[in-house]
């Protein structure tokens, strides 16, 4: 069994209602055309045997079109659909709910409804960045507060911080995850709400690589922190990367996840992630972690 924690997919009735804000969407977000990642039936199909994803809406934010009460009512939206799809497809477990940014009353509200057993939600997607501010900022605490009282796992996603002229999908969304890393911990936001639980997409971004820059620069307790992350394993294979991000998190903090169906066209780096895994030659009791005992110790309460 492999769980794949950090999919993604684009549910319809959401993003008619999204065009009907913005009509350019698909020319500033062109994956938004590939079938796999709006057509369920294509989805299924593409998805290899053994695997189960765990589906998260793509990066089209309410709250960067829409004022806070429609930015809630979209996410809303978004979030019913989400849960249906998951509900009435075999190789989707469970959805990962949107929150309204702009919104932090309907975004904790949010949160808490993650705890019924009556939907198929189990965890919140939010962003290094959102209105123009880092997901370390003061006035997302409510979120970190929230999430880590109803224990409700957090998934973080990179985006683009606007006011830089050079942003590009190779680089900057891991130097955005490990900004974020490192503003969190410098807040002291594992200090605050001991019991959080962040899943980092990519890897763990660029720390492991930097490990010993952050071990000899930063204090003692932030350089610690860092290991208090989650992350999955979705940098489409490299398992030297793959290898370095198990030495440093240890298979404990690992979970499967591929970023499908980006990275690899057109479905998605699932069977090269999970062959870069075998490649790295850890124990097979660390491999069953990582491909689904983790995600099932995580998401307990949830699932």
């Amino acid at each position: 069994m492999k769980i794949d924690v950090f999919s993604h997919f684009l549910p319809q009735k959401f993003y008619q209602k999204m065009l009907e804000i913005e009509p350019n969407l698909a020319d500033t977000f062109p994956y938004v055309n590939n079938p796999i990642l709006f057509d369920p039936v294509k989805r299924q199909e593409s998805i290899p045997e053994g695997v189960k994803q765990v589906i998260s809406a793509v990066n089209i934010n309410p709250e960067d079109f829409a004022r806070a009460d429609k930015a809630a009512e979209l996410c809303r939206m978004a979030n019913e659909e989400l849960n249906e799809l998951a509900m009435n497809n075999e190789k989707f477990l469970a959805a990962v709910a949107m929150l309204p940014m702009n919104n932090l009353k309907v975004a904790t509200e949010i949160i808490h409804q993650i705890t019924s057993k009556e939907n198929k939600l189990i965890g919140v997607q939010i962003f290094t960045r959102a209105l123009g501010k880092s997901i370390a900022d003061e006035s997302f605490e409510p979120i970190f507060a929230q999430a880590e009282k109803d224990n409700v796992p957090l998934l973080l996603h990179p985006v683009f911080d606007e006011r830089k002229p050079d942003n590009n999908l190779v680089f900057s969304w891991e130097y955005e995850l490990g900004q974020a890393m490192l503003q969190l911990t410098a807040n002291g936001i594992f200090e605050k709400y001991p019991k959080l639980k962040i899943i980092v997409h990519h890897a763990g971004s660029m720390v492991p690589f930097f490990a010993e820059r952050i071990n000899h620069i930063l204090p003692k307790k932030q350089a610690d922190d860092f290991k208090k992350f989650y992350v999955d394993t979705a940098i489409l294979g490299n398992p030297s990367a793959l290898k370095l991000a198990l030495d440093y998190y240890s298979s404990k903090h690992i979970l499967f996840g591929t970023d499908a169906p980006f990275g690899i066209q057109p479905a998605g780096a699932t069977n090269e992630i999970i062959s870069a895994l075998k490649e790295t030659n850890i124990e097979p009791k660390q491999l069953d972690k990582v491909f689904y005992k983790n995600f099932y110790e995580l998401f307990e309460n949830n699932i």
